[in-house]
């Protein structure tokens, strides 16, 4: 595996060592799980959508946080070992396991909702830009600013 030297960026760019940050731990070789089975969609400039498989799961089982620009999706499945006592399964493919899955966002990302349908969890997000990062025209010679339209 090759790794990368970010020391640089560190150096040279002013205010983007969260970004580096989010670089090194993207090249870590941790292993990421791979269950629950998700889609990122983009439905429009702003709008995305993650769906996620979680199929068995009620939705008082799952529980959505968001906090500092990380969605946290977690599911816990109430300890049923009476129940699973008296069931033989021959083949058990439906994973009945507890799992945490999290996601960065990026900066003013937004969760709209969720909704769980057919054991498919759908989140919905918008990117909210503040009016004070909108970009805005100024006009030459008199220092008055102007919306850009």
């Amino acid at each position: 595996m090759r790794t990368v030297d970010l020391s640089p960026l560190y150096r040279s760019f002013i205010g983007f060592d969260h970004l580096a940050s989010l670089m090194d731990a993207a090249a870590r070789t941790d292993k990421q799980p791979s269950f629950p089975p998700y889609n990122i969609e983009a439905l429009d400039k702003d709008k995305y959508r993650i769906t996620m498989a979680v199929a068995g799961f009620s939705d008082s089982e799952l529980t959505i946080e968001s906090e500092n620009n990380t969605l946290k999706v977690s599911g816990t499945k109430a300890d049923k070992q009476d129940d699973n006592a008296e069931r033989k399964f021959i083949h058990q493919g439906i994973a009945e396991r507890n799992f945490e899955r999290k996601f960065q966002l990026g900066d003013h990302v937004k969760v709209l909702g969720a909704d769980l349908e057919n054991g498919l969890l759908s989140i919905d997000l918008e990117r909210e830009i503040p009016e004070a990062l909108k970009p805005r025209k100024i006009e030459i010679g008199n220092g008055k600013l102007l919306e850009n339209k």
